[in-house]
């Protein structure tokens, strides 16, 4: 007998409550039938990524960011070796007061684009103290520097454009490149030969735009800039730097690779993020001229249809800004840490990837032996990542290490020691 003949024998209040169930269950059996073949093709991905160990899993954290953290599942005080928190300032006593006074004072959020009711007088203070920061005459926020790099390239560039993009440059810039309708050149990492071949290409262009990370994320290496605005010169490019990993704590004064290279006046277009060295908490930003802008405030998409930046996240940056304008004490702590890492994981026998950044890449190309020395070296308590395909190219696998100024030579020590032992279990080193 089926459902429904059953069903109808039953008394009435009976059939009020099951006919109902009988009906909602035939519709999510119709459901099923039609999202199966989807539901199949994403647990076969699924199943590839564990295969090829390359699946990310995401612990999590108990405490505020910082050098010392409590995750989930561990026991003790977990030293913290890949965050983006470079200068220490993510729980600064005077960063986190300066986010409590805007909640305090500005609200917990605006409900509004930047256009309609979404900018508050921290809005414009903390765009004009970035383009002084960065020496621009201009500044505009979106809510993430991946924002910022999806909304320049189309508004910026038309069909009569050329871009010319390093071919190691961010997953963010990339995408921002596909949405515009510019010729496109991708040149060899770094190689000044090659970008001056694709400027030769690409000269009955009207505009021609050199993009580069300043400094390169997963490798730590940074941009020959000074080179490239040579050969932008020469044939009447500009050049676009995303300063992500380098702004707050590259340069005498920390203001990014622009500086530290003496190519301040020559690079015409920064794109940077308030989310690592500036506080870590959210938000992104590009600098320029005042005309590049003004434009992006009417077209920019990112920025015109995404809310405003919170206020406690405005006023966190702010304060960070303000303090890396007073003193750059912060920033000039960095190197020496940095290379205390560097050399003593050079002669314990790594190979550590980059130069001088603080970005550390311990390379090892399996990306099944990073998962594992990264689990063995939370088990020896502290805190890094394996990085894999597809964040990094097949067979580049690598355990990316971050120096922060909070981090004290005692702390590099017992990483360092903790990756030689790590290291022999794995048969990396001897």
């Amino acid at each position: 007998m089926s459902l429904p003949s059953a069903v109808s024998r039953l008394s009435a209040p009976l059939r009020r409550i099951l006919l109902p169930r009988f009906f909602a269950n035939a519709n999510v059996s119709r459901l099923l039938s039609g999202v199966a073949p989807a539901l199949s093709v994403l647990e076969g991905e699924l199943e590839s990524i564990r295969a090829a160990g390359t699946w990310k899993g995401e612990r999590v954290i108990t405490s505020p960011q910082g050098p010392h953290i409590s995750v989930d599942g561990s026991r003790g005080d977990i030293l913290n070796f890949c965050a983006n928190n470079y200068l220490g300032l993510s729980s600064h006593p005077e960063v986190v007061k300066a986010g409590i006074d805007a909640l305090q004072q500005y609200g917990a959020g605006l409900s509004s684009v930047r256009f309609i009711c979404g900018t508050q007088s921290i809005h414009k203070n903390l765009e004009e103290k970035l383009a002084e920061f960065h020496e621009r005459e201009d500044c505009i926020l979106y809510a993430s520097c991946f924002d910022a790099n999806a909304g320049l390239f189309e508004v910026l560039l038309g069909p009569d454009d050329a871009v010319l993009s390093d071919e190691l440059n961010h997953a963010s810039i990339i995408d921002g490149i596909r949405l515009c309708r510019a010729k496109r050149f991708r040149y060899k990492h770094m190689d000044l030969n090659d970008l001056e071949e694709k400027l030769k290409e690409s000269q009955s262009s009207r505009l021609k735009l050199v993009v580069t990370d300043g400094v390169f994320s997963m490798d730590g290496d940074v941009a020959p800039l000074q080179g490239i605005c040579d050969l932008a010169e020469q044939y009447s490019a500009m050049v676009f730097i995303d300063e992500c990993h380098a702004t707050g704590f590259m340069g005498p004064r920390g203001r990014g690779t622009d500086e530290l290279l003496g190519v301040m006046d020559r690079v015409q277009i920064v794109n940077s993020t308030l989310g690592k060295a500036l506080g870590g908490a959210a938000g992104g930003y590009t600098v320029g001229p005042k005309a590049l802008i003004e434009l992006l405030r009417q077209r920019s998409r990112p920025y015109l249809f995404s809310n405003s930046l919170p206020p406690p996240v405005v006023g966190c940056a702010t304060r960070a800004v303000e303090l890396l304008m007073a003193s750059n004490e912060i920033a000039q702590s960095m190197a020496a840490k940095t290379m205390r890492f560097r050399n003593n994981m050079t002669q314990a026998g790594f190979t550590i990837s980059g130069s001088a950044h603080p970005i550390c890449p311990v390379m090892l190309g399996d990306a099944r032996l990073a998962s594992l020395m990264a689990d063995d070296m939370l088990k020896l308590g502290v805190y890094v990542i394996g990085f894999s395909y597809p964040v990094v190219p097949k067979g580049k696998a690598r355990i990316r290490v971050q120096i922060s100024a909070a981090h004290t030579d005692e702390d590099i020590d017992h990483t360092v020691d903790a990756f030689i032992q790590t290291g022999r279990k794995h048969g990396v080193i001897s």
